[in-house]
């Protein structure tokens, strides 16, 4: 009976400690997850969050993948949270692309000011739409199915223990963070076109007509524009965007 007992502890310890490595790198990334690590969220609910992505997760890596790294427990709760955290920085990065976009459309459209503050982050209403729409997008299309796959995945390209050079990770942060503001200037692209024409086609009238008050008589032209082009445009720029995630998540190493 002791003998059943102490076997059936050790086990119990084994997939306790294996668990709680897990645990470590699922729960630097669900805190910087879209959606779950949110500011809005309360600090329990992405607590309960990161515990339900371990039981997910934690079955599906061999248990000698994390009991062979051989690592200290120090090393690995820095190892493994730092890899936690690039690759949730990878994800968050995706969400300031949209608050970019609504940004630059809002100042291309003199929108900048209208309802600007009613997220926990001081962002136009452009671009709180288009993150409240991006991410009830991502979560409606299974982030949560595709983040615990990602995580899964990463063992295979980041072992446990194991973390990127100096050299690699900041060219790959370098990278993303590029990458993040093309896919925002992208996808604020038609409102940028708008205001150029808006400007040009303002310039020639006030050229031709001097003492007519063009400012006065433009701005709810390109309030308007503006609007109808968010009402148009959005379900395309949301979807170009939710590709631009499901290729991170498929492969979170590509630089181009």
């Amino acid at each position: 009976m002791n003998e059943s007992l102490a076997a059936l502890l050790e086990v119990a310890q084994t997939y306790l400690g294996n668990g709680f490595i897990v645990f470590l790198r699922v729960a630097a990334f669900a805190a910087l997850l879209p959606g779950f690590g949110e500011q809005t969220v309360p600090v329990r609910v992405k607590l309960g969050v990161a515990l339900a992505f371990t039981l997910v997760i934690a079955p599906a890596i061999p248990a000698d993948v994390i009991a062979g790294s051989g690592y200290s427990i120090l090393w690995l709760i820095v190892s493994e949270g730092l890899v936690g955290a690039m690759l949730g920085v990878g994800l968050r990065l995706f969400v300031l692309a949209l608050q970019t976009a609504g940004s630059i459309a809002a100042q291309s459209t003199s929108l900048a000011q209208l309802l600007g503050n009613q997220s926990a982050e001081p962002v136009p209403a452009m671009g709180h739409i288009l993150v409240v729409g991006g991410l009830a997008l991502a979560m409606l299309s299974g982030l949560h199915v595709k983040a615990a796959q990602f995580i899964i995945l990463s063992y295979d390209m980041l072992p446990v223990g194991m973390v990127p050079l100096a050299t690699d990770l900041s060219g790959w942060g370098t990278a993303r963070v590029s990458h993040a503001f093309a896919l925002a200037f992208t996808l604020a692209a038609p409102f940028v076109v708008l205001s150029v024409l808006y400007n040009l086609g303002l310039g020639v009238i006030n050229r031709a007509m001097p003492q007519l008050m063009v400012a006065f008589v433009g701005a709810p032209v390109i309030t308007a524009g503006g609007l109808i082009i968010l009402a148009l445009a959005t379900p395309l720029l949301l979807s170009t965007w939710l590709a631009a995630v499901d290729v991170f998540l498929l492969n979170p190493f590509e630089t181009r």
